[in-house]
């Protein structure tokens, strides 16, 4: 056993799915922690009310201070795929349901299509799942009746009026059933997944409050070290957002009281709840190796420990966490010092932050450095997800791990101050960024998760780096690219109206059909033809909106060249002449530049990571570190990033690299030069870009000349960029003689000039008093002036040690505007030069021009260059467009600029565009079950709140109180006003038979039959106006309480009129024996006599079981078949068209035993002689076609 652990202790992460609030699936999810997206919401009416349960008050009874949370959104449920019987689902909680959905993701993400062919025997499935279950409260607060019934009766309340009000009260609880209580146990969430699936290695839950999902995968990896399992699904789910959970936390007021969970921030006063499942599947790394497994990510050590003795039994305690971090470090072989990412607890509470960020600081504390490791939580985002917390948080980390992405944590506007954290190892990531990394060491992160009772857990995991597989990238593209073309104007708009189409008949997984349909038009677009259009959009409604606008403008104007900066291009002229590249020089530099291209190009990445050999920081810090800085909280931080960047040594080679980085998609795109050139230093980028030198020594020249440019600096130099002809400013500058030269001539409408910073002054001056615009340049120094001559020698003498080669594609020069030379020497001497020369910028893109070319793409940060390329060749049919424009999302600008390329007919490989993502599933192929219910946090089908419907409100319980009152006062009122009038009928007839017995006058027999009749009827009509009265309260009482279920009371008519058939059905039995019958006169028809029994009505969506008929032979109007279906449907819930004769009556529909034998005596009802069963018959029938046989073969025994 313990040469198998130490053998196979690091563990392959082999598949991840999660379902998260905001999203259904693992990509989506994965998209919302990208672009830290808060998904934190008001409760919704489908758990609880918040009229009902809310208030600010703490201390206040039976509620709750915090009525915000995060929530799953509700998913398809196919009750057939994991037979379970549609009866059962408001029996079984919805973790167990929604757990199976996940699980099956996971296994299918682990397997691939070798899942039949798994050692199921020992494929484990362990889950951190919290011991009690919603349902579990919700069915224990239905047994409460003698409570409430004690409560009536000492109210004062009769017995009849107690049995009613109770009967109403247990109407909004489900009811007990046998599948109860399997439903709504936490060890069937892990018990119905191995069932479902025939896993039979160990199946269980731990529950460690908060800490339990890093539990059960700390029991998982002793699985797999000892042997034990193979394969084990592992994390944790958590649904259970429903009000007792609320007042569980608010009792020890641990929930925000301003709805908001802000972990590690001077603002964070508590923390929200959330729902979540996620779930891995974990190997041993060497049996992932062997089987060719894609690897996530490989854990390299767990710890766990336990607070022992403290103040109190839920508080945090920081020396017990410490225990469990160093025990993780002890296992991995390798200290915290090289982890650059920690997902935390982070749950928003003061104490808990406080507690848990002094114990990882106390393991994590090198004197050498500070701030290195990027802490956060998730919880930002979505909540706590309790039992789920640590799964969440290590689905995040694997996720960043595989996609090389330092996610954000939002809602920190500044740091808890008590924390010190500018002293400490780590430092707030509030936005996502590139995770840039070198060859020392790994790409490592932790996940931290800590429960109740004192359970602590920290684990540590690292890139996977062998040459192995490696699992396809998540999609979470913010735009994607859709180029359409066509023969004729006419072809092309079919093409469109066929894209239009398909989005129309999409109604789900819009954004998995977004990439699809972009992925599709990318590949049937031909270049050649003559009609082209591009569109870029950030969802299939904004591709739609932008497709009609191009149709509407083409369907007009077919000939007319269209460009809009929303990013739609259509031209029908085809391009050919050259392609120059432009690289910019030093002042185009941001915070940020290439970011996004970074995250979400591989290739755009590892520029960057190759850069990191390069020490570009006084104390050893990379370019990374200046261009991705860590997030800044006040102004004067954000200005000395800044102004970090803007130095020479740091900003030439950053812009180089992310040159580089843009260069590499444009590359991978089958995109080439016919000519280069750069704007200063970007004549660097631009000999790299043709193969002068290589990317490394780029790098270091670009160092070199910074470093050299610096040292100038010293001389006060400045640089005013002057909007005026070059001819103008050079005369302001004689007129004003000053020493001031003209360092760039950019445009005819744009110069740079360059000088003492004093003398600037004056210039800038003058042209302000002349009312000329100017901008002064964020550089350090006068560039391409006297100032810098300086650094000409010793940078000549620099490049010496470069080995130069042949540029492949012509070069232009700023300092002649011609192509360098080929000789080595020649092309160091001109380099050298550039520095303390004028840029003649307008006239080599002339030349570049006069050479045929005919596109100019700006390559690095910025669109500068494009600006004044179209300035400079204005009256030129000469195209110019930027990869790259600041303060514009770089994927987004990227495919603009892929978009205004394409339709120009230059002929582009595409697939870079879906390089590491694999294949995409197309959501229309998709084979849609033929019955699914919708499934969401809350548990499916319970009374309270009822599901809201289309034109009802769900209505808090003190506005139904409310409208009862009324309800009440109106029904008294009709009463009364009833036996006011029946009264006053009785009294007049009374008085008309005094009068006449006042008169003298002899009542004959037959009038006082008349008369009795009259009473009679009166006092019938009376009591059937009581029983309207009170029957039309009970009416409106049934519709407020429907309204209440957000259900629609079919057997109530909606004129508030009971009569027909509603009057048979609803109104109360009343006795023959209560009223007499006079017999009726010669033409008066009797009172209509009430029914004596109510008939039997289904619920809301259920069909009643169909009664057993017989034709005139005696023979049933139903096949045995037939009949069998029926009752197995109304059952089951199953609809009768879903049902296989051939499925396993307990695997495929979830039949055991003890609802068989309730359907066969259901059956049996059905027929005039009923087959006898035993139990032998019993055990031999396995599914319905054997059923169905047995009983046309088997006729009642004698």
């Amino acid at each position: 056993m313990k040469i198998l652990a130490a053998h196979c202790r690091h563990i392959a992460v082999v598949g991840a799915s999660a379902l998260l609030p905001g999203a259904d699936n693992s990509g989506g999810c994965w998209k919302n922690i990208l672009e830290g997206k808060d998904l934190i919401t008001d409760v919704p009416g489908s758990h609880w009310l918040i009229d009902d349960y809310y208030h600010p008050d703490p201390a206040a009874a039976g509620k709750t201070y915090c009525k915000r949370g995060a929530f799953i959104p509700e998913i398809d449920f196919d009750p057939l795929e994991f037979a379970i019987p549609p009866h059962n689902l408001r029996a079984t909680d919805t973790c167990q349901l929604l757990a199976l959905i996940v699980a099956k993701r996971v296994l299918e993400d682990a397997c691939r299509s070798q899942f039949k062919n798994m050692n199921k025997e020992k494929t484990s499935v362990i889950l951190g799942v919290t011991s009690g279950s919603e349902l579990a409260i919700h069915l224990g607060g239905s047994i409460q009746r003698p409570h409430w019934a004690q409560a009536l009766r000492e109210s004062g309340c009769q017995e009849q009026e107690i049995r009613h009000i109770c009967d109403r009260i247990t109407d909004n609880y489900l009811p007990w059933q046998e599948s109860s209580f399997p439903g709504l146990l936490g060890s069937v969430v892990a018990g119905r997944i191995a069932n479902h699936f025939d896993l039979k290695g160990t199946n269980t839950i731990v529950d460690a409050a908060c800490g339990s999902s890093l539990c059960a995968v700390s029991m998982a990896i002793l699985e797999l070290q000892s042997g034990k399992a193979d394969l084990v699904i592992t994390g944790g789910a958590d649904t259970q957002n429903d009000i007792f959970m609320y007042l569980c936390f608010s009792k020890v007021q641990a929930l925000s009281p301003t709805g908001d969970c802000r972990p590690f921030s001077r603002q964070a006063d508590g923390t929200v709840l959330g729902e979540g499942i996620a779930m891995v599947a974990l190997k041993r790394l060497a049996d992932a190796e062997k089987d060719g497994d894609p690897i996530y990510a490989v854990i390299k050590g767990i710890g766990s420990s336990s607070d022992g003795k403290a103040k109190s039994i839920f508080a945090p305690r920081a020396e017990g966490q410490v225990l469990a971090v160093k025990r993780a470090y002890e296992a991995a072989g390798y200290g915290p010092d090289t982890v650059e990412l920690v997902e935390a607890h982070g749950t928003g509470t003061k104490a808990g932050d406080a507690a848990e960020f002094a114990g990882l600081a106390s393991v994590f504390q090198r004197e050498e450095k500070k701030q290195w490791c990027a802490l956060g939580s998730v919880k930002s985002q979505i909540g706590h997800t309790k039992a789920a917390a640590g799964a969440a948080g290590l689905f995040k980390a694997v996720m960043a791990l595989h996609h090389k992405v330092l996610p954000g944590t939002i809602k920190v506007d500044k740091p808890n101050p008590n924390l010190k954290i500018e002293n400490s190892p780590f430092y707030l990531n509030t936005r996502s960024r590139p995770w840039i990394s070198g060859l020392d060491h790994p790409r490592r992160a932790a996940v931290s998760a800590f429960g109740f009772g004192g359970s602590n857990f920290h684990v540590t995991l690292e890139e996977y780096t062998k040459p192995g597989n490696r699992p396809d990238k998540l999609r979470t593209m913010p735009y994607e690219l859709f180029p359409l073309a066509g023969r004729s104007p006419e072809e092309l708009l079919r093409r469109g109206q066929s894209l239009l189409d398909a989005i129309s008949s999409c109604v789900s997984a819009r954004s998995d059909l977004h990439a699809v349909l972009a992925k599709q038009a990318q590949t049937e677009y031909e270049h050649q033809w003559g009609y082209r259009l591009a569109v870029v959009s950030s969802d299939l409604d904004d591709l739609e909106a932008k497709i009609k606008q191009s149709m509407d403008r083409i369907g007009t104007e077919p000939e007319q060249a269209l460009s809009l900066p929303a990013g739609i291009c259509y031209e029908t002229k085809k391009m050919t002449g050259k392609i120059a590249f432009l690289f910019p020089g030093q002042g185009s530099q941001y915070i940020d530049m290439g970011k996004d291209l970074a995250m979400h190009f591989d290739c755009a990445r590892e520029v960057w990571d190759r850069a990191t050999e390069l020490a570009a920081g006084p104390q050893g810090e990379k370019l990374h570190d200046f261009v991705f800085p860590r997030p800044a909280f006040d102004d004067e931080t954000r200005r000395l990033q800044q102004e970090r960047l803007t130095d020479t040594r740091i900003a030439q080679p950053a812009i180089g690299a992310m040159s580089l980085s843009v260069l590499a998609v444009l590359k991978q795109l089958g995109l080439r030069a016919d000519f280069v050139a750069g704007h200063s230093y970007g004549e660097i980028t631009a000999l790299a870009a043709a193969g002068v030198f290589s990317e490394k020594e780029m790098l270091h020249v670009a160092k070199k000349r910074g470093e050299l440019m610096r040292e100038a600096s010293g001389n006060k130099g400045a640089m005013t960029s002057v909007f005026l002809h070059p001819d103008q400013a050079d005369a302001l500058i004689r007129r004003l003689n000053l020493s001031v030269v003209i360092a760039n001539v950019n445009s005819p409408e744009q110069v740079v000039a360059s000088g003492p910073a004093e003398e600037i002054r004056q210039l800038e001056a003058a042209l302000k008093q002349e009312g000329l615009r100017f901008v002064r340049l964020p550089v350090s120094t006068a560039f391409h002036s006297a100032l810098v001559e300086p650094s000409v020698k010793p940078f000549r003498q620099y490049l010496q040690s470069v080995a130069f080669k042949k540029s492949a594609v012509p070069v232009y020069s700023n300092l002649e505007a011609e192509p360098y030379p080929e000789q080595p020497e020649q092309m160091k001497e001109l380099l050298a030069r550039q520095i303390a020369h004028p840029v003649r910028f307008a006239g080599l893109i002339g030349r570049m021009a006069g050479q045929g070319v005919q596109l100019f793409i700006e390559v690095g940060p910025g669109g500068v260059l494009t600006g004044l390329t179209r300035q400079c060749l204005a009256d030129q049919d000469v195209k110019a467009i930027a990869a790259d424009y600041k303060g514009r999302h770089g994927v987004l600008s990227l495919l603009q600029a892929v978009a205004f390329i394409s339709v120009l007919g230059i002929k582009l490989d595409y697939s870079c565009l879906w390089s590491g993502y694999g294949s995409l599933k197309d959501p229309r192929d998709e084979k849609k079950p033929a019955y699914t219910v919708k499934i969401g946090g809350a548990n499916y089908g319970k009374p309270y709140p009822a599901k809201k419907t289309i034109g009802q409100e769900r209505i808090p319980a003190a506005k139904a109180a409310a409208q009862a009152n009324m309800v009440k006062e109106s029904h008294e009122e009709s009463i009364n006003k009833s036996i006011d009038r029946q009264v006053s009928t009785v009294n007049q007839k009374e008085r008309q038979q005094g009068e006449q017995t006042a008169r003298g006058q002899e009542i004959p027999a037959s009038s006082l039959a008349f008369i009795q009749k009259q009473m009679t009827e009166a006092h019938l009509a009376f009591q059937k106006a009581l029983t309207e009265s009170h029957q039309a309260y009970l009416g409106f009482s049934e519709k407020l309480l429907a309204a209440l279920a957000g259900q629609s009371p079919t057997f109530i008519p909606e004129n508030g009129e009971i009569g027909g058939d509603e009057e048979q059905r609803l109104w109360p039995q009343v006795e023959n024996s209560f009223i007499e019958h006079a017999a009726p006169a010669a033409g008066e028809t009797a009172a209509a006599v009430l029914p004596a029994k109510i008939p039997a009505y289904p619920g809301p969506g259920q069909k009643p079981v169909p009664e057993r008929g017989f034709d005139d032979d005696g023979k049933p109007s139903l096949s045995i078949g037939e009949t069998v279906l029926e009752v197995v449907s109304d059952k089951t819930g199953y609809p009768v068209e879903l049902l296989d004769l051939d499925i396993d009556l307990e695997a495929g529909l979830g039949i055991d035993s003890i609802k068989l034998v309730e359907i066969l005596s259901t059956v049996q009802e059905s027929f005039a002689e009923p087959p006898d069963l035993d139990d032998s018959d019993l055990a031999g029938l396995h599914t319905l076609k054997e059923i169905i046989e047995f009983l046309e073969q088997n006729p009642k025994k004698n």
